[in-house]
């Protein structure tokens, strides 16, 4: 009878656990929404669609699109090793403020602009590192 109570016991912790887990889990994906990753995200499938024929983008699109939950998904696990749920909580916070809101539209275009002042200013440090080579 002991057994079988401490066996209950310990399943109720695991699953208590695994439902802190999910509920954790779910708050980073909300996170992740926030910051505008579906709009880099989305705007990589159409780039990508613009290969598919007129015929098969509605197809393409479909399961292209399906697969956004499991990178989310496994987006947020890289996010849980290094942010605590409440740490995440306040980016949520942070996210769903104006200023936040503005931050997460503007942040694929600012990332887009800053790789290329990142490959010029590259392309200016290779010359002069050629110039002492």
């Amino acid at each position: 009878m002991k057994q079988l109570l401490l066996t209950f016991a310990l399943l109720f912790a695991i699953t208590i656990n695994a439902q802190e887990d999910d509920s954790y889990k779910a708050e980073t994906v909300e996170f992740l929404k926030l910051t505008g990753a579906t709009k880099a995200f989305d705007s990589a499938i159409d780039q990508l669609g613009n290969m598919v024929s007129q015929e098969n983008k509605e197809a393409y699109k479909k399961e292209a699109v399906a697969t956004l939950d499991a990178l989310y998904e496994d987006m947020a696990e890289l996010y849980i090793a290094e942010f605590t749920r409440e740490e995440i909580q306040e980016l949520v916070k942070f996210y769903k403020s104006d200023i936040g809101k503005k931050l997460a539209e503007k942040q694929l275009s600012l990332t887009q602009k800053g790789m290329m002042m990142g490959q010029s200013w590259g392309m200016k440090v290779q010359g002069i590192a050629q110039k002492y080579n």
